[in-house]
Order: C-alpha cells, then structure tokens, then sequence
C-alpha cells in the first residue's frame, strides 16, 4: 500500500503479491525498459537471499517528493529518493519516491545517461530495503559498492 505503512508480507506471506508495481504522481515520466527493470531489480533481492514482497515505485516532481520529505522526515531539502521500508523477516516491501527532475539533473551533474542514474536510483532504494545504509562515510562506500556491483548486471559492463 503507498505510503500506508502496512506490509503484505508477514503473518499473511501466503497472500503476499511478490510484485514491484510502478506508478507515478505529478509528472508524466513513464520508465523505460520496466521489465527488464523489475527482473533485475528482483534478482538483487535474490542475491542476498532475500525475497520480494511488494514494492511500489513512484516517479514524482520535486514538489511532491519536497511535501513527502518536509510530512514525513522533516527534511526541508530537495533529495532523489525516499524509500518507506515496510519489510518483514527477509520479504523485502516498501515504496520507493522518486523525483524525476532530481535524477534528471543527477545525471547531467554526473555525465552518466538519465538511465543509468534512475537504475542507480532504484536500486539504491532496494539496497535500503535489503538494510544497506549511507548515513556514515564507511557506509556510504559499502552502498556505492553494491550499486556498482547491481549496475554492472543491469549494463554488463564495470563501472
């Protein structure tokens, strides 16, 4: 459920939908490659050994993900990403915000393709909800390991 704060999975793992579902609110951003993008984004979860529960991703503006950052965090700064973890035991659901403009820039700031920084962008929300962390410099660096080491199988090359 977006935003709810409930979680499918659990007690009730037999109803669970094993999904990642992708919306959008406030922008007309449709994502390329959207299967391509939920099988690898599914096989990350795998290779950790967890499983996928039900993640929904919303593509948005900056002024929703601002809204959602300023309610929800009181953080008065735009970001690219805020990812709600709903997961239960090793199911791995949540929603993940994305602002489409943030990512846009990111990747002009960067020189990578808009794809790759929404690929890293997505993946590094599920990397949140598998229980990576980048709020300390060592963590940081384990996070942008593993969102290298996910890209280099989405793009099969090496980053």
């Amino acid at each position: 459920r977006i935003f709810g704060g409930w979680s499918c999975c659990g007690a009730e793992v037999r109803q669970c939908f094993h999904v990642i579902l992708f919306t959008k609110e406030d922008t007309t951003y449709r994502l390329p490659g959207i299967r391509e993008t939920r099988r690898w984004l599914t096989a990350i979860i795998e290779g950790y050994e967890k499983r996928l529960g039900e993640i929904t991703v919303v593509f948005c503006s900056d002024a929703y993900l601002l809204k959602i950052n300023q309610e929800s965090l009181q953080h008065n700064d735009y970001t690219d990403i805020i990812t709600f973890d709903y997961c239960v035991d090793d199911w791995v659901s949540g929603d993940l915000f994305v602002s489409v403009p943030r990512v846009q820039d990111n990747a002009k700031k960067y020189g990578v393709s808009q794809r790759e920084e929404m690929a890293r962008v997505l993946v590094h929300g599920v990397l949140h909800l598998i229980g990576f962390q980048d709020k300390t410099t060592q963590t940081q660096a384990a996070m942008r390991e593993a969102e290298n080491r996910a890209l280099a199988q989405l793009f099969h090359v090496k980053h």
